[in-house]
């Protein structure tokens, strides 16, 4: 079995372990982070709104570019209200839905966003009313034009196709909070292995390689200046360290500590230059798609029925069960690959089913507000975390407060318009980037030399690009006489992430193989702690403290009917939750070192697991 010595590891910001001196590192890892990490604290208010800000950009480039790709056709004054109402809603909806994941969900440092598992379906369910048709010509990205043949309806269904869409929206959070009560996540996150977690996130990271193409092709220089700069300010010049640090060690007695603020700010830096650099070629306009007849407000106080209730239709049940099991498989993986970031155990079943259960809660309030996008965890934010190499709960809670707060002035939204098309596509590139070299990295816990894990892994990923290709280019589209039908079919199969989850989770568990050639043996990185490896107890106690909830929810869990108590720790780790502090600490601890040196002999000890 192939492992990688020594896993790249990411600073720690403002865990209880931080201020604790770190014994000498291996030489393959970076020191000025470690020392750096070794000798700061927890993160300021000021560094944490600023990591904020740019997991805010991430969250504003996915929203732009969905809106974009969902309305690229529609013409000015189409919709009977503004554009930037939608996309207040669709913040107010996600800092919501972020607030509640990392107060009482999952427990993980997730931004919930938008994500093609949402917009997919709603392309399927727009393109059989709306009088558009699309068009993929040859590698292009994903295009529509109007219809102007004489079948076509006239442009006042858009509001009535919208509706529909919301209305899926709202079936599929109700499906994915139903099935998370019932602890379905759970059972099926416990039979997720690295051959089923490595797919999905390497389909993850090329699923929108054609529409960050059709965003960077608005203007190739600012997009590969944009990427220029990330890659630089995250990887050269990471471990640049710049004085005065923003904040004050109490263990040691130096009244400035150096800090990689290259690294820490890659997005923000490059966003601003490029943004800034934009202005005088005249490339930050208002998108037609976007714009508005008439001034978004100031303020506006977002309620449901603002522009009519959704709209329940066969085809709408149709396109929210796609969008719900496409949620849930995307956000399952994004939980895997948070956790691996941030060094935790992987969520227990209760984490799953509770964020899984608030994630459709989101959905719900967002179809209800009109928004034709749900919610769900972020790839491209978990991405971004991985850049700045710095994870932290508050900073998670400080975006979702922003963001419900542009929730209220959708005037201000309207200027995030502005942000130019090939800043969204450099973005997002970047980023995706950053979640397809976590499915390399998931494969590498099991045997890469077994055929089994081989055909398993190759048989997957190909499957899940080839049948969404397929469809596209079909010379006849897939019908079954019965439209909702065809709206499930269509789809599910155009899901990428769906699929690659779906067909790696029917192999792994269908074809024999023993457990140390699936990789369940190394379900913990390899760089965990060697206290964790000589002591599993703290293993188990580590993650009671880091996805438990605090002392007066968990209360209210003996409260709950016993066909729900799925959502709570169970007794084992309800007790280790109570020795300790009821509210971990908020930030997570992305150092593998230790105090104490892991010994040659129980390093080998865990590989020959």
């Amino acid at each position: 079995m192939n492992r990688s010595p020594h896993p790249i590891p990411l600073l720690p910001t403002g865990s209880p372990d931080a201020l604790a001196p770190l014994p000498p590192l291996p030489a393959l890892q970076n020191p000025s982070s470690h020392s750096w990490a070794a000798r700061c604290g927890p993160l300021t208010w000021g560094l944490s709104c600023l990591l904020a800000l740019q997991h805010f950009l991430v969250l504003a480039s996915l929203l732009c570019a969905f809106y974009l790709l969902l309305l690229c056709s529609l013409p000015p004054g189409a919709l009977s209200y503004s554009p930037a109402q939608l996309l207040a809603s669709s913040f107010f909806a996600c800092g919501v839905s972020t607030v509640l994941q990392t107060w009482t969900g999952s427990r993980l440092p997730l931004v919930q966003a938008p994500s093609l598992e949402f917009l997919i379906p709603a392309l399927v369910l727009t393109s059989q009313k709306l009088p558009m048709a699309i068009q993929t010509p040859g590698n292009a990205s994903l295009t529509m034009r109007l219809c102007n043949g004489p079948g076509c309806h006239g442009l006042e269904l858009w509001n009535t196709s919208l509706r529909e869409v919301s209305g899926a929206v709202v079936v599929s959070g109700l499906l994915q909070g139903m099935l998370g009560l019932l602890g379905g996540p759970g059972r099926v996150f416990a039979h997720c292995g690295p051959l089923v977690l490595a797919p999905s996130l390497f389909v993850a990271g090329l699923s929108a390689h054609r529409e960050v193409a059709q965003f960077c092709s608005a203007h190739w220089g600012l997009a590969f200046l944009l990427i220029l700069l990330m890659v630089v300010c995250s990887q050269h010049l990471g471990s640049c360290q710049v004085p005065p640090c923003l904040w004050r060690s109490s263990s040691t007695s130096s009244a400035h500590i150096h800090t990689p603020v290259f690294r820490l700010l890659s997005v923000l830096i490059p966003v601003a230059c490029v943004w800034i650099t934009a202005v005088p070629l005249g490339l930050s306009v208002v998108p037609l798609q976007l714009s508005a007849t008439a001034e978004a407000p100031w303020f506006w106080l977002p309620h449901p029925g603002e522009w009519d209730w959704p709209l329940l239709t066969p085809r709408a049940l149709a396109a929210g069960i796609s969008m719900a099991l496409a949620a849930l498989t995307s956000s399952l993986g994004c939980y895997a690959l948070c956790s691996q970031l941030l060094h935790w155990p992987l969520p227990p079943p209760h984490a799953c089913n509770r964020g899984l259960s608030l994630e459709g809660l989101g959905s719900v309030l967002a179809g209800l507000l009109g928004s034709p996008l749900g919610t769900a965890s972020s790839f491209p934010n978990v991405g971004t975390v991985s850049l700045f190499q710095a994870g932290s709960r508050r900073v998670a809670h400080l975006a979702g407060l922003l963001c419900m707060g542009l929730g209220f002035s959708p005037r201000l939204v309207q200027f995030l318009t502005t942000i130019p098309l090939p800043v969204l596509g450099g973005v997002l590139g970047v980023t995706q980037a950053v979640v397809l070299s976590a499915g390399f990295s998931s494969f590498h816990l099991a045997d890469i030399d077994s055929g089994r894990n081989v055909f398993i892994m190759g048989f997957s990923v190909f499957m899940a690009l080839l049948l969404p290709r397929w469809l596209r280019e079909a010379p006849v589209p897939l019908s079954t006489g019965w439209s909702p039908l065809d709206v499930l079919l269509r789809s599910l199969l155009a899901q990428p992430i769906f699929m690659a989850g779906f067909l790696g989770f029917l192999l792994e568990n269908t074809i024999s193989g023993t457990r140390l050639e699936r990789g369940i043996g190394q379900v913990l990185p390899s760089s965990f702690t060697a206290q964790e490896i000589q002591k599993p107890q703290k293993s188990r106690e580590k993650a009671a403290q880091e996805y438990g909830l605090s002392l007066p929810i968990q209360n209210l869990c003996a409260c709950i009917p016993r066909p729900l108590r799925c959502l709570c720790p169970v007794p084992e780790e309800a007790g280790d939750e109570e020795r300790g502090p009821s509210e971990p600490g908020e930030t997570a601890d992305l150092l593998p070192g230790s105090r104490e040196p892991c010994p040659a002999s129980d390093r080998e000890a865990l590989r020959s697991l």
